[in-house]
């Protein structure tokens, strides 16, 4: 193991997700070839005092454990549902209640899912200048999944697949010590 952690976050309430199991399946390839310790959260595992905090020290327990755990990665997946041409406004609470400093260089992978084409610039016209502002290092290739890259919530799309592969060799300029043996196999 490389002791590097890599920390994923969907924005969404459902169960079962499309951008959960988006997130979670970046989340195992870049562990499979990096050797990353994982966790993946949804806004379910935050938990309803999201709702109701005006700052971060009104958040219970639960909810302060995964914003730590996020301020705390060496990596971020970061996944949003589309809804209206955007990411949901509990997720972007979740994310205003981060410290900008807190995110300042820390490389990122945005993925969207949506449930056709027309929202796959979500990604580079939302998320990409939301974690701008945090000056994070968001990665070149963004993510973006359909209903029809999945199959009973998993991801079946050879496309997707490809794109995903792609983003996560771009981590490689963050975790250049990659084990070779490990790298190959991707």
């Amino acid at each position: 193991m490389s002791g590097f952690k890599l920390v994923g976050i969907a924005g969404s309430f459902n169960r079962p997700s499309k951008t959960l199991a988006l997130v979670r399946h970046v989340a195992e390839r870049a562990s499979i070839r990096y050797g990353f310790t994982t966790k993946t959260y949804d806004l379910n595992d935050v938990g309803p005092s999201l709702g109701s905090a005006l700052w971060r020290k009104d958040l219970d327990e639960r909810a302060s454990r995964v914003i730590d755990e996020i301020v705390r990665a060496d990596a971020l997946i970061i996944g949003s549902p589309t809804y209206k041409g955007s990411y949901p406004g509990l997720f972007k609470h979740l994310i205003d209640l981060i410290d900008p400093q807190e995110l300042r260089g820390k490389p990122i992978i945005l993925t969207a899912t949506g449930g056709g084409d027309r929202h796959a610039l979500m990604v580079e016209h939302q998320l990409r200048p939301l974690f701008g502002f945090f000056m994070a290092h968001t990665l070149p290739t963004a993510v973006y999944a359909s209903d029809r890259d999945f199959a009973d919530y998993t991801v079946s799309s050879d496309q997707l697949s490809s794109r995903i592969g792609e983003v996560i060799g771009e981590l490689a300029a963050f975790f250049p010590h990659a084990s070779p043996a490990i790298a190959a196999a991707e």
